[in-house]
């Protein structure tokens, strides 16, 4: 909450980085310590992702073997039923550092920015797919703004769950159970930064 709120959330010590967190605590969204951390919080959002296709009803599989680009890299998940034009559909999910010094300039004048950013830098690295997959960033900012694809592949998504499940409240727990994922990981990357003293 205090991230949201843009008030303190702790009092100024050293990160077990060696290097100093202020009273926002923003430093562990960042730190490089917590990098194992950050790839499973995006490991958990994209296993929500990918049990809500399995929901709707829409095969899928995490890290396809065979979609590889040419360094060995492959998206998160993949379709194995058509989405459009015969092609299915890929994937892959990011967390981009709201707070960042290499975003603050955008994110602050602009919402979404880092998401952005990012949606564009996976298209260009996962645009030799375009051939046989439609591909679909879903980057998220820590400070919770998504990227309109993202938000689209959601919406899509839980309306795909609500025809099989008749549930109208599908799409709402979609977002609600990708929310709260993305603030546990930015707990968790907030409580890293301090030591066991």
């Amino acid at each position: 909450m205090a991230h949201r709120l843009g008030c303190k959330a702790c009092v100024p010590h050293i990160c077990v980085c060696g290097k100093a967190v202020n009273a926002r605590g923003l430093h562990g969204l960042a730190c490089r310590r917590s990098g194992p951390r950050h790839q499973r919080h995006i490991s958990q959002l994209n296993d929500i992702l990918w049990r809500s296709f399995k929901r709707a009803q829409v095969p899928a599989v995490k890290e396809p073997p065979g979609q590889s680009r040419d360094d060995g890299k492959r998206p998160d998940g993949v379709t194995l039923l058509p989405r459009a034009k015969g092609k299915p559909l890929a994937w892959d999910v990011t967390v981009e550092d709201t707070y960042a010094d290499s975003h603050l300039a955008d994110t602050a004048t602009t919402a979404g920015a880092a998401a952005d950013k990012a949606a564009s830098n996976k298209e260009a690295k996962y645009g030799q797919l375009a051939n046989s997959r439609i591909f679909v960033p879903v980057p998220i900012e820590t400070a919770g703004t998504w990227n309109n694809r993202a938000v689209e592949l959601v919406q899509e998504l839980g309306r795909r769950m609500t025809a099989v499940t008749e549930d109208t409240r599908d799409t709402t727990y979609l977002f609600q159970r990708l929310s709260v994922a993305l603030q546990r990981g930015n707990a968790v990357s907030f409580h890293s930064t301090f030591t066991t003293e």
